[in-house]
């Protein structure tokens, strides 16, 4: 909500500069910051798997849907959201009395009612889930955040504090967090799902957070002896830190011993940011060996003369070799040549830059993602970033800047890309290097062109995402189909062959078992599934007509009951070839055969009821034998149509299939040697944490293959994976990929931003040579 008539005048109370706050407060916030990039990361290793659980049990495809853009989103985006939340606690550290957090609703009395407006109904379920998690923490931890409000403001006295304008606030978190969202390209139902693990995962883990925090101001002597926070937050009388004095204890960083954090640079400072990153460069290399020179020198290269010559340069490599890849600093040696052969120096500044640039492309060119043939592409690209870098510092500190996202579109889009054979057209090849052309070509100093292509570039991806996308939806439903289509043959297989084990059938009814009937079995499996009525309908259907052929065990009845039953089978069978459209003429020759089985089930009856026993044949010896009555399906009817309905058996129902003999010897303790077990459950969990969208490396007949699991049929278990363009070129079981995992048959590719990664890589390299 708008609160223009809120202004807090400022003139009574001066505000610390960023680079004047207390040595205690900056140590402070280094510490914080590197406990908050932990929470942050243990916080997303966390929601990757609870996203995958929930979307597992999830009850409805929306909900399912919901969790799995969530889950992506925030693989892709963990990186920058951490960034994001970090900068977000800098400000507030480095705008201490200034900074106002947003994400929260605020107090009803603060707001002004003449600005009042409706808010957007997906903003205000957005809201009310921040302020919940900010009464959340509040409520938790709130002894601890009250220690750490009155030791704060114990460090700058000079300065009025509000409770949320406390640099590590509930508020100040919560809203890092709300900015971090912003960028989720979701929608709310799964942003709502975000901000639900938050409050799930992050709120009891960050009482650590502030626990350490006043450990860290304890360990400077800031109120080291305050053990409960006064009543009113008012700081009592006690030990001032260390550095502190007349002015409010107030200590320039640059005479702090302290070097500057992750958290130093706020975002819209972006020299502080790339200071830090000078820091850790003179740190990990020592002073004056970043290959400058100091200023006045009579070897200095000035700025203004060094893009002059790294545009000649960018002109020469318009004429390089196709495949060719030539490292940055051998590009720059013509650069740093003097007319007199000497050797030039650029500015301490410009000498930074020129190094930062160099990493980020050696990470770039010896990343495993990329194929060769666009490492080279993408190669040619050094001088011109280093000329926008030397322009612009906002380029190692803004995500958004058009060329760090140019960079990243080309790199994602190129993760997939497999070289073409000789003479095949290749779009995004042709793409890309009309690109790089375009840049090497025409970009002088206007970074706009950037700009440009990378909107001329995306329109392009999005054509080609599209086309993609509809091919690999057509595999998916042909997979899904054809998965459905298994189990139904499955399931139709598996009843005829419980029912038809051990039984002596007629060829002619088991030519119409195997055929029509299971045709008819099929059909209701993959309209209703096997849990329906249907089916449970179809299997009685299917034993009373193997039974009605070969009657097992004959008893006294079961000639009634088979005369009883036989006209329902024929008129059901009849029904259901009817229902998926047999042929009828196919239809009635069945019917007749199967009447002719029937006739000769009754002949065999009448047979076995009419042969004497033993016992029984010297008195049937007297008697006058009388022949039994020719069977007919008309007699048959008629016999039927003649029995008293409470005389009629009810049908006899084919006996159970034995146990077998393995099922009772199971119990015996078996001798045989143990079978294989299959792959270790790490590599199975492996197999199992691989979503949809995923890049892989499959090695196959001794070459490598690109390519991405486009689905997962539940229904079979199988991973479909596709290349590129969308075509199939592989599937596994969940037991088969697992075990490629661990033959190292595959490897995972990590499609996450490459520039980003590469700066991530850089601080970790020169912060671990710092520590050595």
């Amino acid at each position: 909500m708008a609160q223009d008539n809120k202004v807090v005048s400022l003139k009574a109370q001066k505000m610390p500069d960023r680079f004047s706050l207390p040595g205690s407060l900056v140590r402070l916030r280094d510490v914080s910051g590197q406990s908050l990039k932990a929470v942050m990361s243990g916080f997303f290793d966390k929601a990757d798997d609870a996203l995958f659980e929930l979307a597992d049990k999830a009850g409805t495809n929306q909900d399912q849907t919901a969790y799995f853009d969530a889950m992506r989103e925030l693989r892709l985006r963990r990186k920058n959201m951490t960034v994001s939340v970090l900068q977000y606690v800098s400000r507030a550290f480095n705008e201490i009395g200034s900074f106002r957090p947003g994400g929260g609703s605020g107090n009803l009395d603060e707001v002004d009612q003449d600005s009042l407006a409706l808010v957007d109904h997906s903003d205000l379920e957005q809201q009310v889930a921040i302020d919940n998690l900010i009464n959340k923490l509040r409520n938790q931890h709130a002894e601890a955040i009250k220690l750490l409000n009155v030791r704060v403001s114990h460090l700058v006295p000079a300065v009025k504090l509000d409770d949320s304008q406390m640099p590590l606030s509930p508020e100040v978190i919560c809203g890092g967090v709300a900015e971090a969202c912003t960028d989720l390209e979701i929608d709310i139902r799964a942003k709502l799902v975000v901000l639900k693990l938050f409050d799930r995962l992050l709120v009891g883990i960050l009482g650590d957070v502030y626990r350490d925090a006043n450990k860290t101001l304890i360990a400077e002597g800031v109120l080291p002896d305050m053990r409960r926070a006064p009543v009113g937050g008012r700081s009592p009388a006690g030990r001032s830190a260390p550095g502190s004095g007349q002015s409010g204890g107030i200590l320039s960083v640059r005479q702090s011993s302290e070097p500057m954090g992750p958290l130093t640079a706020p975002p819209d400072d972006v020299r502080a940011t790339f200071s830090e990153l000078s820091a850790l460069l003179h740190q990990g290399q020592g002073q004056g060996d970043a290959g400058g020179m100091p200023a006045g020198g009579a070897g200095l290269l000035d700025t203004g003369t060094l893009m002059s010559r790294l545009s000649d340069v960018q002109a020469q490599s318009v004429h390089w070799g196709q495949g060719e890849v030539v490292p940055l600093s051998q590009q720059l040696q013509p650069v740093f040549r003097a007319e007199t052969g000497g050797r030039l120096n650029a500015g301490q500044v410009d000498s930074d830059v020129i190094n930062l640039v160099s990493m980020l492309f050696d990470f770039i060119l010896e990343d495993r993602q990329l194929h060769p043939v666009m490492k080279a592409v993408i190669g040619r690209l050094q001088i011109p970033v280093l000329k926008v870098a030397l322009s612009d510092k906002n380029f190692f500190n803004r995500g958004g800047h058009p060329v760090r996202k140019l960079l990243n579109e080309l790199a994602m889009s190129a993760i997939g890309w497999t070289e073409k054979r000789a003479g095949q057209r290749d779009p995004l090849r042709e793409k890309i290097e009309s690109v790089v052309d375009r840049v090497l070509n025409e970009f002088t100093d206007n970074v706009e062109i950037f700009s440009e292509l990378l909107s001329d570039f995306g329109h392009f991806m999005d054509l080609d995402r599209r086309r993609r996308e509809l091919v690999e939806q057509r595999l998916r439903d042909a997979e899904e189909g054809r998965a459905k289509q298994e189990r139904a043959s499955k399931a139709t297989e598996a009843l005829l062959s419980e029912q038809m084990a051990g039984r002596d059938l007629p060829p002619q009814v088991v030519t119409l078992l195997n055929e029509a009937w299971a045709k008819y079995l099929q059909w209701i499996v993959l309209r209703e599934g096997e849990d329906s009525e249907r089916w449970q309908v179809a299997s009685a259907l299917t034993r009373q007509l193997v039974w009605s052929v070969d009657p097992q065990p004959v008893e006294e009845g079961t000639r009634s009951a088979l005369l009883r039953a036989i006209p329902g089978i024929v008129d059901g069978l009849r029904s259901a070839l009817q229902e998926i459209a047999w042929d009828p003429f196919a239809t009635d020759a069945a019917i007749r055969d199967l009447e002719l089985a029937h006739v000769d089930v009754f002949q065999r009856l009448v047979t076995t009821s009419r042969r004497p026993t033993p016992e029984e044949a010297p008195v049937q010896a007297n008697t006058t034998e009388v022949a039994p009555p020719a069977i007919t399906p008309e007699a048959t009817q008629q016999t039927q149509s003649e029995a008293p309905p409470q005389e009629i058996p009810e049908p006899l129902q084919a006996p159970e299939p034995a146990a077998p003999v393995a099922e009772a010897a199971s119990a015996e303790p078996s001798e045989a040697p143990m079978a294989d077990s299959g792959p270790d459950k790490q590599w199975l969990d492996r197999a199992d944490s691989l979503r949809v969208g995923s890049w892989i490396e499959l090695i196959r007949d001794g070459g490598k293959i690109r390519c991405k699991l486009a689905a997962f049929i539940k229904a079979t278990g199988k991973y479909i994976f596709v290349n590129r363009s969308g075509a199939k070129v592989a599937e596994y079981q969940r037991e088969d990929l697992a075990t490629a995992l661990a033959a190292e048959e595959i490897t995972m590719l990590d499609d996450g931003l490459i520039f980003d990664r590469a700066l991530e890589s850089i601080i970790d390299n020169l912060r671990s040579s710092r520590k050595d």
